[in-house]
């Protein structure tokens, strides 16, 4: 089914704010400003895409299609369901994509956690992948919260020193690769939140009963927050939209907690060097204010990080008898699930540590039934008759 674009626009409420607060310069004309001189050219966004609000008023285009998708790392090696859900959800829409085979990773963890790298470096990376996205004529949808972070502030380096421009430059022309910058960075949940109405017309399961805690990820709206989408019919405007209002479309009871502003624990450096500590504060801060506060049927949020620090934390909670036991899924996982999405052969939540089929159960998924079929992929896998799932063998 066609997307409808007309009907994903902005919300008919605005913002009411003081003149004196909106920032005088918003970073895609300064970006802009720079291609007029010279500098670099800009990958605008293509058509169609929805216009969504920040929180200073600024508009941001999000594109629906034709995107390029930076994967991440650690969702390709810990949780590959959530990959397979956001091609899964392109599909079922009919959105054209790219999934492309010469991405490199964005070295974030160079520069978050062990400081190893330098400016020129990691913005180099930054503008390689850009660059290749630009040659194909896809836009890059960035999957990882800490690479969408890392690539705003590699963008509010590059802006501020003509010095780093100059150095990245001839990187660059090593590489024979052009001075790209997209005319906006997106993140893959704020297609899914412009894209959340379609996803609730294909919806096949009966989500009211279900409880959902959200977890906003801090690389989404704490760094260069005003890339970040906010509604005034999300808490006023107060908290980032993303993935609330999608499980609000879905039908979804969103339950609040305390601590929702918290870290999730990952943190970067000391989920290193410091392990303990992020396990602890996953649980403490998090998974158990939310079940003494909320008792969700499952948190919901929408980074790599997040989703594999508030599950995997669980178990070793579990040993010492914490009050844990919240099954955690990014946005992605939970709207594939409920446009009738396989539990394992496309969210793969075998993957997942903290036990998720009574949720399935909740929500009136036969997880018996799927799990005899995935075992059933797993002997032909075996056997040799296939070399591996297909998309077909995904739908059927």
């Amino acid at each position: 089914m066609p997307i409808d674009v007309a009907a994903m626009g902005k919300s008919s409420r605005t913002f009411h704010r003081d003149p004196q607060t909106v920032k005088s310069r918003p970073l895609r004309d300064r970006v802009l400003e720079l291609e007029a001189e010279g500098e670099w050219i800009v990958h605008r966004v293509p058509e169609p895409y929805v216009e969504l609000e920040n929180k200073f008023g600024r508009v941001k285009k999000v594109p629906l299609g034709h995107t390029w998708h930076h994967k991440s790392c650690g969702q390709c090696g810990h949780i590959p369901g959530y990959s397979t859900s956001i091609f899964w959800l392109h599909r079922k829409l009919g959105l054209d994509y790219r999934d492309p085979r010469d991405q490199t990773s964005c070295t974030a963890w160079n520069y978050y956690a062990s400081a190893t790298s330098n400016s020129a470096a990691q913005a180099a990376v930054a503008l390689r992948n850009f660059a290749a996205a630009y040659e194909t004529g896809y836009f890059p949808l960035i999957h990882c919260a800490t690479s969408y972070g890392h690539y705003k502030e590699v963008r509010e380096e590059l802006l501020a020193s003509p010095q780093l421009r100059g150095e990245v430059r001839r990187i660059m022309e090593m590489m024979k690769k052009p001075m790209v910058m997209p005319e906006e960075i997106v993140h893959y949940s704020e297609w899914v939140h412009a894209a959340r109405h379609q996803v609730a017309a294909h919806k096949v399961l009966d989500l009211s009963n279900i409880v959902a805690t959200v977890h906003p990820a801090c690389h989404y709206h704490k760094l260069v927050a005003e890339d970040a989408i906010y509604d005034p019919d999300i808490y006023g405007g107060q908290r980032t939209a993303v993935v609330t209002a999608t499980l609000k479309a879905l039908g979804a009871q969103v339950a609040d907690y305390s601590t929702w502003f918290d870290c999730c624990g990952f943190g970067f450096r000391h989920i290193l060097v410091q392990r303990d500590f992020t396990r602890s504060f996953a649980v403490q801060r998090k998974i158990e204010v939310m079940k003494e506060e909320a008792n969700p049927d499952v948190t919901i949020t929408h980074d790599t990080g997040c989703v594999t620090t508030l599950d995997q934390s669980q178990f070793a909670a579990r040993a010492h008898q914490r009050k844990v036991g919240i099954p955690v899924l990014s946005e992605a996982q939970f709207c594939a699930l409920a446009m009738g999405a396989h539990p394992y052969r496309v969210c793969q939540l075998h993957w997942h540590n903290t036990e998720t089929r009574p949720l399935l159960e909740k929500m009136g998924i036969d997880h018996q039934a799927r799990w005899r079929e995935f075992e059933a992929d797993v002997e032909r896998l075996k056997r040799g008759e296939i070399e591996y799932l297909t998309w077909e063998d995904a739908d059927a």
